[in-house]
C-alpha cells in the first residue's frame, strides 16, 4: 500500500508531532507499505544534510519543502512559514502517483487540504485527519481570532466542506473526538473516528533502563530535595497560578519546581516566579529528546497543566514519556483530558482543578513523607505506559484504521 503523511514537522526536529509522524512512518515501512513523507526544513532543530536527502530506495521517502524558517516569535512570521509549506506542500502532493492513504496532521492548520488535493485527481485515494489541534476552536479560546467572527466563520465553513471529504477521523482524546464530530460531521453520512492517543516509543525507554541522571537535578537530589519536573512546552493552553501559589507555599519545604522547555507563556512565568521570590521554581531551556531519559530519571515525580479553554482542542503530550519513566503525574486542569482519564484509569498521580492550591501540597507533602506511596505511583504510571502509552499499543489501532478504508483492489 502506498501511504503519506503530511506534517511540517519530523525527525530530528525535537516537537512531538516530528516523533509521532517518523514512528508511524517507520511502523508502516515495516508493515510493507511503500512510505512517503511531506514535511518541511524549519522546527526547533534544523534538518542535516544528510536527513534532508532521500534516494528513490529509502522507505520512508521523505521530502522536505523549503520554508523560510522565521519561527514563532510573531503571528506573521509565523503565517509566513505556513503559507511557503502550503505551497510547498501542495505543489509536492499532487505531482505524487496516486497514494492509497494520505495521513494529515494539523501542522499547519487545514494542510489536510492538499491531501484532499490528490483526492479530486485519484478519486480512490483514502484521506486520514489526524487531528492533534482543532481550529478554530484552540484560537478562539485563546483569544487568538474574535470568536464567531468573519474568520472563524471562514474556517468553520472550510472545516464542514473538509469534513464532507474525509474517510476517517482520528483524535487524541474523546472530548476532541466529540467536539469535531459534533460542529462538522457530515450531515448526510458518520464519519468515523478513532481515539487514539499520543505514544512514546517502547525501545526507548525500556523497563530496565537506568540513564544517567540529568546533571543539574542530581545535584539538588544530592542535597535531598524533591524534584517536580514539567519538561516540555508552556503555551497558551497551560496555566500556572496554582502551581506557583503551591510553590509559595512549600518555600521551606525540600521541593522544587524543575522547568524544562519554552513556549509562549515562558516569559511569564519567569516574572511570576521572580516576582514572588520563589528560589524553589527553576526554569531551563529545552533540551535534546535524546537527553529527556536522563532528565526524568533524576526527578521525582511530574508535573502536567492544562488551561480549562484547552479542554477538547489540546492533548498535553508530555504525559506519556513521564509515565514511561515512572513518574507519578501531578495534573492541574479540568476533567475529562487525556491526562485525567490516564489518572482515573491507572491511579498514576492525582488529578486537580485549578484553585486547588491546598489539595496539592497535601499531595506534595505526602510524596515527599511517605516512601511506600511514591513507589506504589511509580509502578502505577509504568503500568500505564505499557498497557496504553507505548507504540506497541498505539500503531496497532493505526492498522486497524487503515485496514477499515483500505481502497478495494
Amino acid at each position: 500500500m502506498r501511504v503519506t503523511i503530511i506534517n511540517q514537522f519530523y525527525v530530528p526536529d525535537i516537537s512531538p508531532t516530528a516523533h509521532l509522524s517518523a514512528s508511524l512512518a517507520d511502523d508502516r515501512a515495516a508493515r510493507g507499505d511503500a512510505v512517503t513523507v511531506i514535511t518541511s526544513w524549519g522546527g526547533y532543530v534544523p534538518a542535516s544534510t544528510d536527513q534532508s536527502k532521500s534516494s528513490k530506495d529509502d522507505n520512508p521517502r521523505v521530502h522536505r519543502i523549503w520554508t523560510p524558517r522565521l519561527g514563532k516569535a510573531t503571528h506573521i512570521k509565523r503565517l509566513i512559514d505556513y503559507a511557503s509549506f502550503y505551497i510547498g506542500a501542495l505543489w509536492r502532493v499532487v505531482r505524487l502517483p496516486r497514494q492509497d492513504v494520505i495521513i494529515s496532521l494539523t501542522t499547519p492548520p487545514y494542510i489536510v487540504l492538499t491531501a484532499l488535493a490528490h483526492k479530486m485527481l485519484h478519486r480512490r485515494t483514502k484521506v486520514v485527519l489526524w487531528s492533534m489541534d482543532c481550529y478554530p476552536d484552540a484560537v478562539e479560546r485563546m483569544k487568538v481570532i474574535k470568536d464567531r467572527g468573519a474568520l472563524s466563520r471562514l474556517m468553520r465553513l472550510t472545516n464542514r466542506i473538509m469534513f464532507k471529504r474525509l474517510d476517517h477521523l482520528v483524535c487524541l482524546d474523546t472530548a476532541m473526538a466529540e467536539l469535531l464530530i459534533s460542529q462538522y460531521g457530515p450531515a448526510r453520512r458518520a464519519l468515523d473516528s478513532t481515539v487514539i492517543p499520543n505514544w512514546e516509543k517502547a525501545s526507548f525507554f525500556p523497563p530496565d533502563g537506568a540513564p544517567e541522571p540529568f546533571d543539574e537535578i542530581a545535584a539538588l537530589k544530592k542535597q535531598g530535595t524533591f524534584v517536580i519536573l514539567y519538561l516540555g512546552n508552556t503555551g497558551y493552553g497551560h496555566q500556572f497560578d496554582t502551581v506557583l501559589d503551591a510553590a509559595q507555599a512549600l518555600a521551606d519545604d525540600p521541593v522544587v519546581f524543575f522547568f524544562i522547555g519554552g513556549g509562549k507563556r515562558w516569559a511569564q512565568l519567569e516574572r511570576d516566579a521572580a516576582q514572588r521570590e520563589l528560589g524553589n521554581v527553576h526554569l531551563r531551556g529545552y533540551v535534546p529528546k535524546d537527553q529527556t531519559p536522563a532528565v526524568m530519571a533524576a526527578a521525582d515525580c511530574a508535573l502536567i497543566t492544562l488551561a480549562d479553554i484547552a479542554l477538547g482542542v489540546m492533548s498535553p503530550s508530555k504525559l506519556h514519556s513521564n509515565l514511561a519513566m515512572r513518574l507519578p503525574v501531578i495534573y492541574v486542569g479540568p476533567e475529562k483530558s487525556n491526562v485525567d482519564d490516564a489518572i482515573k484509569r491507572f491511579g498514576c498521580g492525582i488529578s486537580l482543578h485549578h484553585g486547588e492550591t491546598d489539595a496539592l501540597v497535601r499531595f506534595i507533602r505526602d510524596l515527599v513523607g511517605d516512601t511506600e506511596k511514591l513507589q506504589n505511583l511509580r509502578a502505577e504510571a509504568r503500568r500505564a505506559f505499557d498497557e496504553a502509552y507505548c507504540d506497541t499499543q498505539t500503531l496497532p489501532q493505526f492498522e486497524d484504521v487503515l485496514k477499515s478504508i483500505r481502497p478495494s483492489s
